[in-house]
């Protein structure tokens, strides 16, 4: 065996035993999915400038890279302290949904509410940026709540017959009222009630690993308080730009909103 097939080899090796052990997301190395990436170091790990996470395994590390759904496909490469290591991200074809919005403001909003929007996205984005520092991440997700799956991760969506932004998360429909829970243990990185996605709490698992949950009826947490894994968020509401009553369930990993479906049934991970 020559030395190229023996580092593939044990590069495969050190996924598939990290993937049993430690419970990773699945690999899935698209736009909006997550590669996860061997190493042998745990230093300096980055990916387009941003911290990314890594956890330990047996006889080295796996970064855990979460790719933009506007990422093309290609070759691209982590930064490390050991050097660049490369990694491939395939194509993928989301489908098209359309749907009919009642308040136009909400699909055009008026020039008034642009102040509104843009306090809102910069405070999403502070959470979104934010990196903990811990040793491991808990990235063994349950549902965060009882309902059927309405529009599953980055469909490309037609607002009242305008393109608009792919579906970054995935929307749990449920009646109004039914009971959130944290997928796993974290901390509140911020609350509130924004224009388009209503009342929204976000969820900080460490490593720059975030999870949203919008159009709520009510919040019952606050910044800075710890949850526990299936801790109560609140419940299931219609509030923001919505067709009816649902979660949407966003996560985000070093700043790329990310399939849930991916952290979920792990003990299936081969």
């Amino acid at each position: 065996m020559n030395k190229d097939c023996r580092v593939k080899c044990l590069a495969l090796t050190l996924l598939m035993i990290g993937q049993c052990a430690l419970g990773l997301p699945t690999h899935d190395s698209v736009p909006g999915g997550i590669a996860l990436v061997p190493l042998t170091t745990d230093r300096n790990v980055m990916f387009d400038g941003r911290l990314v996470m890594v956890t330990e395994s047996k006889g080295g590390y796996v970064a855990v890279v979460g790719i933009p759904l506007s990422r093309s496909p290609g070759s691209f490469h982590l930064d490390t302290a050991e050097g660049k290591v490369h990694f491939k991200v395939k194509e993928k074809q989301y489908e098209e949904q359309r749907l009919t919005i009642q308040n136009k403001r909400k699909v055009n909003p008026y020039a008034q509410d642009m102040e509104r929007i843009t306090r809102e996205r910069a405070e999403m984005d502070a959470a979104f940026n934010h990196f903990s520092p811990v040793n491991r991440a808990d990235t063994d997700f349950d549902l965060p709540t009882a309902g059927i799956v309405s529009s599953p991760f980055g469909l490309r969506r037609v607002l009242n017959d305008q393109p608009r932004s792919p579906h970054s998360g995935l929307d749990i429909a449920a009646p109004e009222g039914t009971p959130i829970h944290s997928p796993a243990r974290g901390r509140i990185v911020a609350t509130g009630d924004y224009f388009f996605n209503g009342n929204t709490v976000l969820v900080d698992h460490g490593q720059g690993l975030i999870t949203m949950y919008c159009h709520m009826s009510s919040i019952s947490v606050e910044v800075g308080q710890a949850v526990d894994k299936g801790q109560y968020l609140g419940d299931v509401g219609k509030t923001g730009r919505v067709t009816g009553a649902h979660l949407h369930w966003g996560v985000s990993l070093n700043n790329a909103r990310v399939n849930p479906d991916l952290f979920l049934n792990q003990e299936n991970t081969p």
